[in-house]
């Protein structure tokens, strides 16, 4: 995957499931500019895992971008929403105190309890909604808290979210491809795909595909100067191996 992303000319956030999974993640895209490996623990399996929650503190001040992260109502995960909401308010409350960071955050039929959660730590820093399923309320409510939003092309294969793409603000918008996991016709997706999601914003805008290519570049770019900011906003520090 890393030399698919060399030869796509991609930029890439690669998020992890995992605390422990972090490290070797990072590891595999080392020397490659292109890769940001972000610091994650996924709602869909903090219950089974939340002895790792202290890796976070230890793991966050070397971090730019968090991810991915937040809540998982659906019916498989429901059971575990009293975890998963300690787990992502201790996420929260590490990233608050570590200056902000920009943040992957899942919210799949938990988009209100998921704002709620945020507006607790104003300055956790940028929150970045991935294919965000949520209700048009949910999403103005998003947009009115200075949300962001990641598309992907497996997201826009539905009419609910390309509608819910027409509403969100043009420069707060940006691709994805949740891959592996995400396919189109069975076929995997990989980061070059995300082409196809610039066409189908393109599509849901009303706008150019030259021209929506343009937007997510500069959009990107926004994003990575607040990465930076807050990233100069906390001295980081190296992890003693013995703590890890």
């Amino acid at each position: 995957m890393v030399e698919k992303v060399r030869s796509s000319g991609a930029y890439v956030l690669s998020v992890t499931t995992t605390p422990k999974a972090f490290l070797g993640t990072k590891k595999l895209a080392e020397g490659n500019e292109r890769i940001q490996t972000a610091l994650g623990f996924h709602p869909q399996v903090v219950h089974e895992r939340e002895n790792e929650l202290q890796l976070i503190d230890l793991l966050i001040p070397q971090v730019r971008f968090v991810g991915e992260i937040g809540l998982d109502g659906s019916s498989d995960y429901r059971a575990h929403l009293g975890v998963q909401k300690k787990v992502f308010r201790h996420i929260l409350n590490a990233c608050a105190s570590s200056g902000g960071r920009v943040m992957s955050i899942h919210s799949r039929s938990a988009a209100t309890c998921v704002l709620d959660i945020l507006e607790e730590f104003p300055g956790a820093g940028t929150p970045v909604l991935h294919w965000f399923s949520g209700s048009k309320v949910e999403l103005k409510r998003a947009i009115e808290m200075g949300a962001w939003f990641s598309v992907g092309p497996a997201m826009m294969r539905s009419m609910k979210a390309r509608e819910l793409v027409s509403m969100m603000p043009h420069d707060r918008v940006l691709t994805e491809t949740d891959g592996p996991f995400a396919k189109i016709r069975g076929k995997t997706l990989c980061p070059g795909d995300v082409q196809i999601g610039v066409f189908d914003i393109s599509d849901a805008w009303g706008r150019e595909f030259g021209d929506v290519g343009k937007q997510i570049v500069s959009n990107f770019k926004s994003l990575c100067s607040l990465a930076d900011s807050y990233g100069r906003a906390f001295e980081l520090l190296a992890i003693p191996p013995d703590k890890i």
